[in-house]
């Protein structure tokens, strides 16, 4: 059998395109519990059989034969499970959620001596940056405490570093506008914040680069919402949860929304992302204002 080391060469995609049925996730589902401590029992099939497609693809495996491999090398199967988790993110993503959490939400807060915000499945890290340039535009970055997690340590090595490419990125720049520098009543725009306060752009470079100021502000740490309990041992005035639990089903959407209930202060909000709502149980425990829980 091929060992799997260090980084793995892709190879040329299928002529045909492979279905995976249903027994196939099963299958991976039950290998990736049996040979690490990753479980992916509670992700819905259909997200996991459009990623594992295009798992299967790249290295023109089939499904057994790419359980073989994980059973027989743990960085290879490491490498399965960050190829897994989704990275799509982008700075001041749908501006008119950033507009009202800056508005209506964060002022809730001003009043506090510290303010504990957590961003868990934070991926690359640009909203961790959306909401430090908030609260220094607030003037709160100071007395906030930023906590960060992912389950993708090389996504948390990206956030980190806050260096992200520039021509994939360019609505970074008018998203900032709309977030920052909006109009109140359809008068004259009254507000000027530049960007190059809180980040450089090098179009030569393709490069947008976070200031120092908000890089060094955020403690990061490897977390898997599926087992893991709060890592931070702190509760929290605003957790910021976009697009993460829509790859969930229902008893683990449950299970997550019980985690961050509990470490959520009093009146503490929840941020969703806009196709995703609590549901089930939990929602008696929360009031909803938009994609916007508060806690009961």
């Amino acid at each position: 059998m091929v060992r799997f080391t260090g980084r793995f060469p892709l190879l040329p995609p299928r002529d045909k395109f492979m279905d995976l049925f249903e027994k196939d996730i099963r299958l991976f589902q039950e290998a990736i519990r049996n040979y690490s401590s990753y479980d992916f029992n509670g992700y819905t099939i259909k997200s996991l059989k459009r990623r594992l497609t295009r798992i299967l693809r790249d290295y023109s495996f089939g499904i057994e034969e790419m359980i073989k491999a994980m059973q027989s090398d743990s960085i290879f199967l490491e490498e399965v499970v960050k190829k897994l988790s989704v990275s799509t993110t982008e700075l001041f993503r749908d501006p008119e959620v950033w507009k009202h959490l800056r508005k209506e939400v964060l002022p809730r807060f001003s009043d506090k001596d510290v303010i504990n915000i957590w961003h868990p499945g934070c991926s690359t890290g640009q909203e961790v940056y959306t909401l430090m340039i908030l609260l220094d535009d607030l003037e709160m970055l100071e007395k906030a405490n930023i906590y960060a997690s992912d389950i993708n340590n090389d996504l948390l090595n990206i956030a980190k570093e806050g260096k992200y490419p520039f021509r994939f990125n360019k609505s970074y720049l008018e998203n900032f506008d709309k977030a920052m520098n909006f109009t109140y009543n359809n008068i004259k725009k009254v507000r000027n914040i530049s960007w190059t306060k809180y980040f450089s752009v090098d179009m030569a470079m393709d490069m947008i680069q976070m200031k120092d100021c908000l890089r060094d502000k955020p403690v990061y740490k490897k977390m898997d919402l599926v087992k893991d309990p709060n890592l931070f041992f702190v509760n929290f005035d605003l957790i910021v949860c976009r697009n993460v639990i829509i790859y969930f089903n229902y008893e683990l959407q449950n299970k997550v929304f019980d985690l961050f209930y509990k470490s959520l202060n009093r009146n503490g909000c929840l941020l969703l992302g806009l196709h995703e709502s609590v549901m089930g149980p939990f929602s008696n425990h929360f009031t909803k204002n938009s994609l916007f829980y508060f806690k009961n």
